[in-house]
């Protein structure tokens, strides 16, 4: 988490090489965007999509961070289940899989050789 205004948290995820960088809201509405030059002579739509991911990445450790304020307030666990807060381990499954999506290759109609 990062405060700039004060009262107003922005969260930030980053792509793993480094070359796109998200800061949003605890919703994960974007608040500012970073894309390295090279990441723009790119395919659009992957970077679209990239930007996406970051963007619910953000929110999904925005979510488990305030799920884990509530608990240390004393919200019972029971309360919790109901905000739809993810936990932690929601969140590592979720990074986890978009990891491996983004591991694989993209369709194309081209065929390796």
């Amino acid at each position: 988490m990062d405060e700039t205004q004060p009262g107003i948290p922005e969260w930030t995820a980053t792509s793993r090489s480094g070359a796109i960088a998200v800061r949003t809201t605890e919703q994960g509405l974007p608040l500012g965007i970073s894309v390295d030059p090279a990441e723009l002579k790119g395919d659009p739509q992957a970077l679209a999509a990239e930007v996406l991911r970051l963007c619910r990445q953000a929110a999904n450790r925005a979510g488990m961070a305030r799920r884990a304020e509530l608990a240390a307030a004393g919200v019972p666990a029971e309360m919790l289940a109901l905000t739809g807060l993810p936990t932690a381990e929601d969140v590592a499954r979720q990074e986890l899989a978009e990891e491996q999506e983004y591991e694989t290759e993209p369709d194309s109609w081209l065929r390796q050789v």
